[in-house]
């Protein structure tokens, strides 16, 4: 928290300021009514009158202060909530591949939603409410101070206590955070999967379970809250009554001091003010510590700040000149055998096929090559070097993937090809013909410009996966890894995709496919059959 008030701390100041001279000015009407009552009990119209004229010019100011305080605090909590969202994205992109898919996308989704208003909530406005009342009780101590001396050190012992009493329960509230924000993270889970089990649930008559499952994810989100919300208000209570209490002894010392008549009777009408404002000052400061305690666990998911600076970008020293070996390669998933030794060569501009049932290893064998999975046993060679010499961020420099499951962004199709680069005429126009995407562009209303929806939602399957064949071709990897990515694609249109692949001297293809025809495997410099837990055998 403390690294984002400092990043922006000339915007913060600048609110705390004000805060400064608006609490200020309320503090001085407290003075000013001592002032009024003064002239009340003297029978002085002329100055009673002067001083309702300056208690309206005080409220003038303070009115404009405070809609000055909300332009200013308004602006900082954007920029500081901007600042956790791109350094929660940096926190995201740190991740290594099975890092991240260890995680489900919808808790990825809570920290950038409820938990960014979780930090807004519990943390910026809690900050800003906290400063404000401490100003707040500043002004008023140093109107005590003005009224009669010893009134200062009775509201200062009394501020001491208040201070030192929400400390003892900083971590218990820390935890109640902690629990509300993994109740957040697993409830949008939840609540995303139904969501996308909505046409299955409702195709098989299970609606019931869609209610029933809502319901569940709602009290996990909610239950959390609730406790939070109920033992919070109990501590907070507890505080409230010890500051009530302070705050009465100092009425009552200013009372006794009227009576000796050491001050005079207005002073303790106008001390009430005051010392009211001190009270709900301290009782205040104590609710926002505890606020600002229960925001802790969202701050502790970034593990990176995003400096604004260029991202290190990873090279390899050099394309690849010759070739890829697997050499004696074997993975697991946890107790499951996935890959046995597995021996494989793949020459530069050569085109491999590797086929197989399903859970023999072939998206396997992919991810390995992409950096994907680094606790494998053997070795993989890239032109003799050791592919665990490179980052996948290095490896993936070269290599394209189209997977079996395309994900498409809620833009056009030229987005979604280009992902925002700019690319010529030519080397479009050469990327849709190679992913057969030609003849579907002259059948869509805006062409390349067509919004493909959410997903791809408005895009046949075999559409989406020729968009992303396209955008493999486009950025001109020099390796391509097909994941069955010709397999929603009717017969004709994935033979027109499978010759522009085959046929391209430059690139190195490695397809994954459950079966090949005979006459395509003739097309092939190797074929590798995968069996399940065993050695890949060439063809």
């Amino acid at each position: 928290m403390s690294y984002y008030l400092k990043k922006y701390w000339k915007a913060n100041l600048i609110t705390v300021l004000i805060q400064i001279c608006m609490y200020s000015a309320q503090a001085s009407f407290a003075l000013i009514t001592v002032r009024m009552s003064q002239a009340v009990i003297d029978l002085d119209l002329r100055e009673f009158v002067f001083w309702m004229l300056m208690n309206l010019a005080g409220w003038f100011v303070y009115l404009a202060l405070d809609s000055l305080r909300k332009i200013f605090m308004g602006r900082s909590v954007w920029k500081m909530n901007n600042a956790v969202r791109r350094d929660m994205a940096a926190t995201l992109l740190q991740k290594d591949y099975q890092a991240y898919h260890a995680q489900d996308k919808g808790e990825y989704l809570s920290w950038f939603t409820t938990g960014i208003k979780e930090i807004e909530s519990n943390a910026w406005e809690s900050f800003f409410m906290f400063t404000s009342y401490l100003a707040q009780i500043l002004a008023n101590m140093a109107v005590l101070a003005v009224l009669h001396w010893s009134l200062l050190p009775a509201a200062l012992i009394s501020a001491a206590i208040m201070i030192i009493i929400p400390k003892l329960f900083e971590k218990k509230l820390q935890q109640l955070g902690e629990k509300c924000a993994q109740g957040q993270e697993a409830a949008v889970s939840g609540m995303k999967d139904l969501i996308g089990g909505y046409d299955v649930l409702r195709f098989f008559g299970r609606k019931e379970r869609f209610k029933e499952g809502m319901d569940e994810a709602s009290n996990q989100m909610e239950k959390p809250a609730y406790q939070k919300t109920c033992k919070g208000g109990f501590i907070y209570s507890g505080v409230g009554l010890v500051n009530a209490s302070s705050q009465l002894l100092i009425l009552l010392y200013t009372g006794l001091l009227v009576m000796k008549g050491i001050i005079p009777a207005s002073v303790f009408w106008g001390s009430g003010t005051p010392c009211a404002a001190i009270s709900n000052g301290l009782n205040l400061i104590a609710y926002y510590r505890m606020c600002i305690a229960a925001s802790k666990p969202y701050f502790a998911r970034i593990d990176v700040h995003d400096d604004g600076g260029n991202a290190q970008e990873f090279q390899m020293t050099e394309p690849i000149q010759d070739s890829i070996t697997v050499d004696n390669v074997s993975f697991s998933y946890g107790e499951k055998a996935v890959l046995e030794k597995m021996s494989a060569s793949f020459k530069k501009g050569g085109k491999y096929a590797l086929t197989g049932p399903s859970g023999c290893g072939k998206s396997t064998l992919l991810r390995l090559l992409l950096g994907w999975l680094p606790d494998y046993g053997g070795t993989i060679w890239f032109d003799g070097k050791n592919a665990k010499d490179f980052t996948a961020e290095q490896l993936q420099q070269q290599i394209s993937y189209i997977a079996q499951d395309i994900f498409l962004f809620n833009t056009t199709i030229r987005d979604n090809i280009t992902l925002g680069q700019d690319f010529t005429d030519e080397q479009m126009q050469k990327a849709l013909k190679g992913s057969a995407l030609e003849g579907d562009l002259a059948n869509m209303p805006d062409g390349l410009d067509t919004v493909v929806g959410e997903e791809g939602g408005s895009l046949s399957g075999g559409q989406r996966q020729r968009v992303a064949i396209a955008r493999a071709l486009i950025h001109n990897r020099s390796i391509l890894l097909v994941d069955e990515g010709t397999s929603a694609l009717d017969e004709e249109n994935a033979n027109i995709v499978e010759e522009s692949l085959l046929g391209n001297p430059e690139l190195t293809l490695i397809l994954v496919s459950h079966h090949l025809a005979p006459e395509r495997k003739a097309q092939f410099d190797c074929v590798y059959q995968l069996k399940t837990i065993s050695i890949g055998d060439a063809v």
